[in-house]
């Protein structure tokens, strides 16, 4: 059966269901499609279960820590991994229906479950039912990438999603990947009582970083027990005794890791290859990113594409940014644009790493005339306070005209204080701006406009 629409909404991810609700309230009749959980990503496999783990193991590892706080607690620190994995379902599960029931109640919508593939530039099906519009909205989302590693077809393995279903402790976990999904799992299940060992291929961890922070991060997982085996140039796997065994180079046997499980976080792919992007003459990129411009419109007029499957960010933050953006040119006359935003981001281990815009090796790498400036956090009154001085706050300046071209806050609630920053970025304002203001004490913000007062000439790169 045909059926005719305004818009069509594939994916209920951050951005999808925001802008069906917008063009809803516009009196567009609007219909939004999911193949599987409404919330994409963010709500069932990644944000919101993963930081609600995150939340359980700063329990126990704080717990573990109590003594130091003059709390006396009796007996060992046990976690109970079936209780865990029962209080992240319930939350996770709350926001999935919560997301589920918005698009099901939207007042000129019609929700579809079922796969949405293109059978031209106007018209998709899904199920028995063919959907057209002269509007559609791609927000498909993407997934973990299982990489061409030899031997992995001979052994069991774990993702950021099938981790969701994990209720008991892995007695040594293997990490592949040493960038942000890694490291945030290898903390996690490194403080529920696991061994743990991080493979990365490269010479050090999260490596779009600048190394000061990759190193302090990498001492702040040693200093809990993790191993971390860099440079491993050619990964492996194989089954051994009912274990799993991690070659690291393909030259060497000797270099090896074994353990029980097996974690694959080593990037993601976008869930494009089966949408039939073909008949629509959509265009992609190599990886299968949806190629989009400036407005997020793809190659064919009336096809737009949000979220991680256009390659324009790999965040919830960046998505629904991507609503407001598509919103914006067609519901307010507001023509906001891609280009307009300013990077930022977290790493949620803990210490958190909050970041914002440009990185110190970039800076040089420009060749700007610049300013920098560091504060270790053993030198923030609440970091001590909290017994939390682990990491740094850096910031790099524009020598000339004082703007803020970039900061790292690696350390107590440095995911929360970078968005003072962020904010002056985006406002356009000078550095001064912060080193002005008077803030609040004592909090880790009120050491901002210290750091700010002590800028030093930032060298360039040679």
């Amino acid at each position: 059966m045909n059926v005719r629409f305004d818009a069509i909404v594939i994916g209920t991810g951050q951005a999808g269901p925001a802008l069906a609700a917008r063009l809803s309230a516009a009196g567009m009749k609007v219909a939004v499609v999911e193949r599987k959980h409404f919330g994409g990503t963010c709500v069932n496999t990644g944000c919101i279960p993963t930081k609600t783990l995150v939340a359980s193991a700063y329990t126990a590892h704080l717990a573990r820590r109590a003594g130091e706080y003059g709390v006396a607690i009796g007996g060992q620190i046990d976690v109970d991994m079936k209780r865990v994995k029962a209080r992240k379902d319930e939350i996770a599960g709350r926001s999935n229906k919560g997301v589920e029931d918005w698009v099901r109640g939207l007042k000129n919508g019609t929700v579809y479950h079922g796969h949405a593939r293109f059978e031209s530039p106007h018209s998709v099906r899904v199920n028995d039912d063919v959907l057209e519009a002269e509007k559609i909205f791609i927000n498909v989302g993407g997934r973990a990438l299982v990489p061409a590693m030899p031997g992995l077809d001979e052994v069991s393995y774990l993702t950021n999603s099938s981790m969701m279903n994990v209720d008991f402790l892995p007695e040594h976990l293997i990490v592949v990947g040493g960038s942000y999904i890694g490291l945030e799992f290898a903390q996690m299940y490194r403080r529920f009582g696991a061994n743990v060992t991080i493979v990365e291929k490269a010479p050090r961890l999260i490596v779009r970083e600048d190394e000061d922070v990759s190193t302090a991060v990498q001492g702040i997982l040693e200093r809990e027990g993790i191993a971390i085996r860099l440079n491993a140039e050619c990964i492996t796997a194989r089954a051994q005794d009912g274990r799993v065994v991690v070659g690291l180079d393909c030259a060497e046997a000797s270099r090896q890791v074994e353990g029980s499980h097996l974690l694959l976080a080593v990037g993601r792919v976008p869930n494009t290859d089966d949408l039939g992007l073909d008949k629509a003459g959509v265009e992609t990129d190599n990886a299968g990113y949806i190629k989009v411009d400036d407005q997020l419109r793809t190659s064919v007029p009336g096809i737009w594409a949000l979220g991680d499957c256009n390659r324009k960010g790999a965040f919830t933050h960046t998505s629904y940014n991507d609503y407001e953006i598509v919103a914006a040119n067609l519901l307010d006359n507001d023509p906001r644009k891609v280009s307009d935003r300013i990077m930022t981001y977290a790493l949620f281990i803990d210490p958190p790493l909050g970041r914002a815009g440009m990185t110190e090796a970039e800076v040089r790498a420009a060749g700007r005339k610049a300013l920098i400036a560091t504060r270790p956090m053993s030198r923030v009154g609440r970091a001590v306070e909290k017994g939390e001085t682990q990491g740094f706050m850096k910031i790099v300046v524009d020598a000339e005209t004082k703007a803020i071209l970039g900061a790292a806050i690696l350390g107590v609630t440095g995911d929360e204080v970078i968005h003072v920053l962020l904010d002056v970025m985006y406002a356009k304002a000078p550095y001064t701006t912060v080193s002005r203001a008077m803030h609040i004490h004592p909090t880790v913000s009120e050491l901002l406009p210290t750091l700010v007062q002590g800028l030093q000439p930032l060298a360039r790169a040679t």
